[in-house]
């Protein structure tokens, strides 16, 4: 790292300073002329279907401007996947059937908050109930009432892997374990809650501010909604009061404000209540896991079966891609040369599921780390030795998957971890009721994954220089709070020889910004970064030449860039300033700006990723059987994050994924009766608070990455993946005690504690 001058600096976060003091201008902060509040009426009927929908009464209340419903659409349903037509299964407003509690059936313009509020309870609607089904076995049931008409079953996506021979591959095995876990339903719990503002002006162009992770799932959606074509819709993300997955889809707020300001010809704002983000919005994935693994005496693991059956509620959204991921990242991080899945994605009338950090990947993994633990207890192998002997190391490949693994730094985190948390010392010496776990992971860094159009690339980037020393970039990444404008900055500065100060970034914006598909899947230092630093080079090479004849050069690669200065490398003493150079080269192109133009698109990588992180994370706990309370003491994660652009960033995201992921391993849990949440909000859901935080150790392992920007991959969503393994794994160590359901609740915990009971007595 010594020899960049940007790159892996620890900056400041660029936003940092106008967040706490209050500058920072977020979706519902926005105020314009004639602004109308919406609201949606939504659904009392997990599954029924509309007769009629009276707004003649609503319609009168003086202040009400517009109302809408499914008759004032155009029927036209969406969905994540647009490559696959059988998953675009949503409406904006729904126009035969409502398919779970909340579902939206009617909207409101009015003056204000109060009068929309009251026009809702005028809005009579009749429904016809119709048989519904919640639970995995209501759905699957032979005859079961169907969610969506189309299809065979309630059983909708069908997701297999089938690598090597699984059946010799258990023949072979000295044993053979099966178990069964389940996750619950986790909800995002951001800041921020779902909010925008639409407005459309006289010549057709239709404007939607929004709190999202994708610009562009969001202008395509409603392009495809509304009937209008793509750019006649400009979306532009500001300030994200937190996302962690659950903005990225499209939603009905984004819908109803769009039409209602068609229809006034106002802007018309949309915000969603905390209850509504709750009960409306999406939610992690419950699972339930049955896996089995075999090994030989000596730990070496050698065949695992994996069936997975996935609730995604009333509607398909992302969950296709979960159903593929939760097989993919239970094989992950280990080598295991037999391998066969089966993932079920089925319809319920439960509200929907869908993306969440760590997408897809924290259920298998809990289920994997705990019963890796459980045979390491049988075995008679301490758990982080048979870790090390199984770890994928760099050259790996998964057939089919991931051609080849081009970085890898888990032996190395888990070598760093048994150091730094004593592990050997601990494991003998803590006293009754206290126990230490690992847990091991890995996660996409780059997701491949194109459901809107496959001929845009997956990132673009364009980079202006000024005859002043400042450089322009502009970029749709989204920055929903992770980082991602201050590494792009970093790494435009560092290409150009510049300060950081003097870039400045225009990003979020579909109308002044280039081609990116969004904030998920651990995807933009890699893929926007790449981008970005074709899109700094090329300007780089504009001006190298132009200067290059300056300076008397035939080369322009003999010519470097530092400090603001551009120099022959074999003559330091012999520079212009930047600002020199781009004016030059501007006269030399008479006065046409300089412009830097990149774009990435990942080839040769399989079917899932640019790149693979992989990390290690120790738990401590303590353990109290009289009250069944789980106390967290330390928690210590090793992430294998490629090259560190930025390590105070790094070193954020470990603490808040840390934070995340010890609130879904002990006290989140969304529950539902009869498709109906019991627990919308903050009071009863138990989100893990800042008195409730353990000491938090972040260990930064840096390998290189050939497919990342100066070698970086990804470090935000893997490291909410290993908690909930960490603390079962603990806790087992701990008390003997298995622990194969999420969370582990002190319900759990003397649950557990009690079946451990009876296997002892005579």
């Amino acid at each position: 790292m010594g020899s960049y001058s940007v790159v892996g600096k620890s900056i400041p976060n660029m936003d940092s300073l106008v967040k706490v003091t209050g500058g920072a201008v977020y979706t519902g902060d926005l105020k314009m002329p004639g602004l109308l509040i919406g609201k949606i009426l939504r659904s009392p009927h997990a599954h029924a279907r509309i007769l009629n929908i009276n707004t003649a009464k609503a319609s009168k209340l003086p202040g009400v401007r517009r109302i809408i419903t499914g008759k004032d659409t155009l029927g036209i349903k969406y969905g994540m996947w647009r490559v696959r037509p059988e998953f675009l299964d949503e409406e904006g407003l729904a126009t035969e059937k409502v398919r779970y509690l909340g579902d939206a059936v009617a909207a409101v313009a009015a003056i204000d908050e109060d009068t929309a509020l009251e026009a809702l309870e005028l809005i009579r609607v009749e429904y016809e109930p119709l048989p519904a089904v919640f639970t995995f076995e209501e759905a699957m049931k032979e005859g079961a009432p169907l969610v969506h008409e189309g299809f065979k079953s309630n059983v909708n996506v069908i997701r297999k892997i089938d690598i090597g021979d699984v059946e010799k591959g258990f023949k072979k095995c000295d044993y053979v374990r099966e178990d069964t876990f389940h996750t619950q339903s986790v909800q995002h719990c951001p800041m921020e809650t779902h909010v925008c503002v639409a407005s459309y002006d006289p010549l057709g162009k239709l404007t939607l501010w929004d709190s999202t992770q994708s610009p562009y799932f969001v202008q395509v959606n409603l392009a495809a909604t509304l009937g209008l074509r793509e750019n006649d819709v400009r979306v532009i993300k500001g300030y994200v009061g937190g996302g962690f997955g659950n903005k990225v889809e499209f939603f009905s707020n984004e819908f109803c404000a769009s039409l209602l300001a068609m229809k006034t010809g106002r802007p018309v704002r949309i915000e969603y209540t905390r209850r509504e983000e709750f009960t409306v919005t999406r939610r992690r994935v419950p699972e339930i896991i049955k896996m089995k693994t075999g090994v030989k005496k000596d730990g070496t693991l050698v065949a695992r079966e994996s069936t997975i059956l996935l609730d995604g509620g009333a509607y398909t959204g992302q969950v296709p891609t979960t159903t593929m991921l939760s097989g993919i990242l239970g094989l992950f991080p280990y080598r295991i040369p037999n391998y066969r899945y089966l993932g079920q994605r089925v319809y319920t009338n439960n509200k929907p599921s869908g993306a969440m950090r760590g997408h897809g990947a924290l259920q298998p993994n809990f289920a994997s780390e705990v019963q890796l633990d459980l045979i390491a207890e049988e075995l008679g192998i301490d758990p982080l030795d048979l870790r090390l002997k199984n770890a994928m190391q760099a050259g790996d490949g998964v057939p089919g998957i991931a051609p080849e693994i081009t970085s890898c730094g888990l032996t190395e985190c888990i070598k760093k971890l048994k150091e730094s948390t004593h592990w050997r010392k601990k494991r003998k010496e803590l006293p009754e009721g206290r126990g230490i776990g690992i847990s091991c992971y890995a996660f996409t860094s780059g997701g491949i994954f194109n459901w809107f159009n496959t001929t845009l690339p997956f990132s673009e980037a364009l980079v202006k220089l000024n005859n002043d020393g400042t450089v322009n970039l502009y970029t749709r990444a989204a920055d929903i709070g992770q980082g991602v404008n201050t590494i792009l900055i970093q790494m435009v500065a560092e290409d150009l020889g510049i300060r950081f100060e003097d870039v400045r970034i225009i990003a979020g914006d579909t109308e002044t910004s280039t081609a990116d598909l969004g904030a998920w899947s651990s995807r933009l230092t890699i893929h926007m970064g790449n981008a970005v630093r074709k899109a700094a080079l090329d300007a780089k090479r504009q001006v190298f030449e132009i200067v290059g004849e300056k300076l008397g050069l035939r080369l322009h690669e003999e010519l470097g860039a530092r400090d603001g200065q551009i120099y022959i490398k074999e003559r330091p003493d012999r520079a212009i300033s930047f600002a020199e150079a781009v004016a030059a080269a501007q006269r030399a192109k008479d006065g046409m700006p300089i412009m830097g133009r990149g774009a990435y698109t990942p080839k040769g990588k399989g079917l899932v990723s640019s790149a693979w992180s992989f990390g290690a994370q120790a738990a401590e706990v303590e353990v109290n059987k009289e009250t069944g309370v789980v106390r967290v003491l330390h928690l210590t994660t090793a992430h294998d994050c490629g090259t560190a652009i930025n390590p105070r960033l790094v070193d954020g995201q470990l603490e808040g994924s840390a934070h995340m992921g010890l609130g879904q391993a002990l006290s989140e849990d969304l529950m539902f009766q009869e498709g109906r949440v019991l627990n919308p909000s903050f009071r009863d859901y138990k989100l893990f608070t800042a008195p409730d935080m353990p000491e938090v150790k972040s260990i930064v392992v840096e390998t290189y990455e050939p497919e990342g920007p100066f070698g970086a991959k990804e470090a935000g969503e893997g490291l909410t993946i290993p908690t909930g393994g960490a603390v079962a794994n603990a806790m087992l160590h701990a008390t003997g005690a298995a622990f194969k359901r999420l969370p582990i609740t002190p319900e759990e915990t003397f649950r557990a504690l009690e079946k451990k009971a009876k296997k002892r007595r005579p």
